[in-house]
């Protein structure tokens, strides 16, 4: 196995187990304690993983919490909320794009009442499971395939979007900071920015978590987006951040759609 597949495996395990010892990941590589040693450093490197004694553990950083695996896992129930919430917000007949976020793709379980929809999307998860489903036509946004994001991305994925006009966006982002909205990986902003270039209507859905937080690459301003769709879990002084800037926020509860601009 060549040494940069054998790291992607580990981070895998430490993906699904948390933690794994050394001597572990030696018996399972068929390699010695040095050489998974020299991995761990590599990825302690990366901002991957933290090493302790007699192995590694996941590292919360922005590297890993973009990998899709681990994005699925969290805040599941608000993702919920928010995509059956975005979900009231599309028409049949409309074409909808849909990134590759976990919150966003939530929204593809919720479609079977709205059809019929033309679908286009970047991600993975979304084009498995509305693949084949009645009155969708579904366009699947070709590119290189992110195995760390489960979608497409780079310029065939840009180039057939600029070829597309779509009636609504539904994106998410990795943190917001103030009444801004940032990302960790250059090609994933990219994608993102000719999302929004091609849809008529924006909104951005994300979890509460998300706010107060920033990331490596600028992606927009908020006040591109015609709303902002969050769990009512946000915390006051984040929320009232938004309203004094007049951006709109919707904040999702199991209660109520609360409603603030």
């Amino acid at each position: 196995m060549k040494p940069e597949d054998r790291r992607q495996t580990i981070m895998d395990v430490l993906m699904e187990a948390g933690t794994a010892s050394v001597e572990d990941l030696s018996i399972r590589f068929g390699v010695s304690k040095m050489t998974v040693h020299r991995d761990l450093d590599d990825l302690e490197q990366a901002g991957l993983l933290r090493k302790v004694h007699g192995g590694a553990s996941i590292q919360s950083s922005p590297q890993f919490e973009s990998d899709f695996r681990y994005r699925e896992k969290i805040a599941t129930a608000e993702k919920r909320r928010i995509a059956e919430h975005a979900a009231t917000l599309i028409e049949p007949g409309q074409s909808i794009i849909i990134d590759d976020s976990s919150t966003a793709g939530a929204i593809a379980a919720c479609l079977k009442d709205i059809r019929p929809l033309t679908v286009i999307t970047n991600n993975l998860g979304v084009i498995a499971e509305l693949s084949g489903a009645p009155g969708i036509n579904l366009i699947a946004l070709g590119g290189q395939y992110s195995k760390k994001f489960n979608g497409f991305f780079g310029i065939v994925t840009e180039e057939a979007l600029r070829s597309l006009r779509a009636d609504v966006a539904f994106l998410s982002s990795s943190a917001i900071e103030g009444v801004t909205a940032f990302h960790q990986d250059q090609e994933v902003v990219q994608t993102k920015r000719q999302m929004m270039k091609s849809a008529t209507r924006k909104y951005l859905l994300v979890d509460h978590g998300k706010f107060g937080r920033s990331a490596l690459h600028f992606l927009t301003g908020l006040d591109v987006f015609d709303a902002v769709l969050t769990g009512s879990e946000v915390s006051q002084d984040h929320a009232a951040t938004l309203g004094e800037a007049g951006i709109k926020l919707i904040t999702v509860s199991d209660q109520k759609i609360a409603e603030k601009a």
